[in-house]
């Protein structure tokens, strides 16, 4: 039981839900919303500290409005020139919604089912407790010291401490195997959280096999892990950072599905998919897979003919589609053997494809590490015998609730099964709404920040079923770096500080105010440079210095 000197508050009674109480504090202890307090119990035979979360704070009795009617004049001032009291006016009445106490047998928590009675008194829940307690990471007592485990991932500290008070680790296992979502507004932070999740992942204790779909090129800082001290091991470990530029993003045709062929084309007509679909069909048995349109249009005029219009048709589709695209190729492809490996984190450089180029690119390429895992699962021959975890940067560009994106259709069956093959997808985007809600949803782990959409709020809401309405309800209010952790890598969700990366960041904003000062003293100093006039004579004189 908490002692005199610890106490924050004592129960007035219970709330208006059924895990709810209200208690009292006075003013001297300030207590903040999302903040853990915790009192004692009687449960299975012992006594248990729970755990409750503060979720609303209202002032009950506070200096009489009259001494706040002069803005001029402060309200201690009234109170000191009449003499009253005002170190004990203030007093609050808070609510809290009790999380339960620490099972060491679940690793979880256990809710008591049992409310405080009135005049229990509360304390502030201790930084190492939460430490153990708050993240899943599987202790076996509520005091283990986290940093001493394997395979977590510092990300912040809780919002309401001082920095670094009560650190926050979550184990990279549980959200590299049942996916992770990032959801922030612009500007938020998100790709600064997931840079710090990068970071993690690739320290000494975790060697991930990592893979970064970036469309904007905002992950060129993450080598600079290489040299660090922090990232290397006594056995010679360092991570490697491979940077895989759009010059290098092939896909070979005959790693292509009939879906994407005729996605690819031009509205083909009934008769030219029926002339496709055999042809791509016939080309799929054979043995060689280095075949191109020329093979496929051969094979179209052998089934069909030389002079069948429809195949006529269908080869200036597919010369313009995709014979005269750079994307595709008869021969090349990405070597899987160069792109994933333990300790190795792949950033593949997506800025200068277009849209419809980056989703196929990344339809095929999960598509052929979905089936090498499958295939290493199975004890079958595999290109890739360890878990891999895949990163998407805008990730409502390549998984879009409108449906019309070829990577859609494996990243539903990566998220819904890949945990069993060890596929691991991160959704980083600014807009939840517009992500493809079975995606979502799937999503277990959930780092949500500042969201002021109305629609973005409600897709948390209604995709992030283990953050409660409370803690989204804060969502609106946070500020750069700051986010709500939430789902399977925590036994409750936690409002916390993001930590600052060791790597520079590399998607700020850019100083618009300074490069528009910049350019313009630059055309001030640019000579004035005039056409000289025609007179008639058969040209100009050319550009001459009017200076």
């Amino acid at each position: 039981m908490a002692g005199r000197s610890d106490v924050v508050g004592t129960v007035a009674g219970p709330g208006e839900d059924p895990n709810e109480f209200v208690f009292v504090t006075p003013s001297d202890r300030s207590i903040k919303t999302g903040e853990f307090i915790t009192y004692t119990v009687s449960a299975d035979g012992g006594e248990r500290s729970v755990f409750a979360r503060v979720t609303n704070r209202e002032l009950i009795r506070g200096l009489p409005e009259g001494f706040l009617a002069d803005p001029e004049v402060g309200p201690e001032t009234v109170a000191a020139t009449l003499g009253v009291p005002t170190d004990d006016t203030e007093l609050y009445r808070l609510t809290a919604t009790v999380i339960g106490y620490y099972d060491t047998d679940m690793t979880t928590f256990a809710n008591p089912r049992q409310l405080p009675d009135p005049g229990t008194t509360l304390s502030i829940a201790p930084d190492q407790q939460l430490e153990t307690v708050l993240p899943n990471l599987g202790c076996e007592t509520d005091s283990t010291d986290v940093a001493d485990l394997d395979g977590i991932a510092h990300v912040g500290w809780l919002l309401n401490r001082p920095a670094e008070a009560t650190n926050i680790h979550i184990p990279i296992e549980e959200f590299a195997s049942t996916h992770l979502a990032i959801l922030a507004s612009t500007g938020s932070g998100k790709s600064y959280t997931a840079s710090v999740l990068i970071e993690e992942m690739m320290r000494p204790s975790a060697r991930a096999s990592l893979l970064v779909f970036d469309p904007h090129g905002e992950y060129d800082t993450l080598a600079d892990m290489q040299g660090e001290a922090a990232f290397r091991d006594e056995d010679g470990y360092e991570p490697d950072i491979v940077y895989y530029d759009p010059e290098r993003l092939r896909v070979r045709i005959s790693e292509l599905e009939i879906g994407d062929v005729m996605a690819i084309l031009d509205n083909p007509s009934n008769r030219m998919q029926e002339r496709l679909s055999t042809a791509w069909r016939a080309m799929q048995r054979q043995e060689s897979r280095t075949w191109g349109v020329d093979e496929l249009i051969a094979e179209m005029e052998r089934i069909y003919g030389d002079d069948d219009a429809s195949v006529g048709a269908l080869e200036w589709r597919l010369r313009r589609s995709i014979e005269r695209n750079d994307l595709f190729h008869p021969e090349e492809n990405v070597p899987l053997d160069e792109i994933v490996d333990p300790g190795q984190c792949t950033v593949l450089q997506m800025d200068t494809l277009d849209r419809w180029d980056q989703q196929l690119i990344t339809t095929v390429l999960l598509r052929r590490m979905y089936r090498e895992r499958l295939d290493d699962v199975r004890d079958r021959e595999s290109a890739i015998d360890h878990p891999i975890f895949a990163l998407f940067e805008e990730g409502h560009r390549f998984a879009p609730a409108s449906g019309d994106a070829p990577s859609l259709r494996i990243m539903r069956t990566i998220t819904s099964e890949g945990r069993k093959f060890g596929f691991g997808l991160g959704i980083i985007s600014q807009r939840p709404s517009k992500i493809d809600q079975d995606v979502l949803s799937q999503c277990g782990t959930q780092i949500s920040m500042q969201i002021q959409n109305p629609n973005d709020q409600d897709a948390i809401k209604n995709s992030v079923e283990a953050a409660g309405e409370d803690v989204l309800r804060e969502l609106p209010g946070l500020t750069p770096g700051q986010a709500v952790v939430s789902g399977d890598a925590m036994n409750t969700p936690a409002l916390i500080q993001v930590r600052q990366r060791r790597t520079p960041h590399g998607a700020g904003s850019r100083p618009v105010i300074e490069e528009w000062h910049d350019a313009y003293d630059e055309r001030q100093r640019e000579p004035t440079r005039s056409e000289g006039a025609d007179f008639g004579e058969g040209g100009s004189t050319g550009v001459q210095d009017l200076d």
